[in-house]
């Protein structure tokens, strides 16, 4: 293009230094995890009923998934994939689940977000008691 200088030696060894720099970066913000972890797509046993005691939460990490008891008994579930970057959720705090990516908090007793990053609620899931265990699976 006429009238604009053409850039430095400097300027394109800098440009190919940082590129793939820049590209790690990226590759960090990337979901998490082998991509083996997804929410459950068919029904699964979780435990038993009396794992979940009123006004409190349980993460099963291997299924992905965590069940509230609200004060009047009633059970929920949620995806512990963080609805950020879609990293397994690992840890549980009281009724805060904590996403070890990028440290966004949801609340398990209702899948709201409590701390960015992210902006989207927890999916819930259909859970269910049956003969004494805690059965969850896709919403209906």
């Amino acid at each position: 293009m006429p009238g604009r200088p053409a850039p430095s030696r400097r300027t394109v060894l800098r440009g190919a230094v940082l590129t793939p720099v820049a590209g790690l970066g990226l590759s960090a913000c990337s979901g998490g995890g082998s991509g083996a972890a997804a929410t459950p797509t068919a029904p699964v046993e979780l435990g038993a009923d009396s794992e979940v005691a009123n006004g409190s939460a349980k993460l099963y990490r291997d299924q992905n998934v965590v069940v509230s008891r609200a004060a009047n008994g009633t059970l929920k579930a949620y995806s512990t994939i963080c609805t950020h970057a879609q990293c397994p959720i690992d840890k549980l705090d009281g009724t805060t689940l904590i996403c070890p990516c990028h440290g966004s908090q949801f609340d398990a007793l209702t899948g709201k977000v409590v701390q960015a990053p992210a902006t989207e609620p927890l999916q819930e899931l259909k859970v269910t008691p049956e003969n004494g265990k805690i059965v969850a699976g896709p919403a209906v």
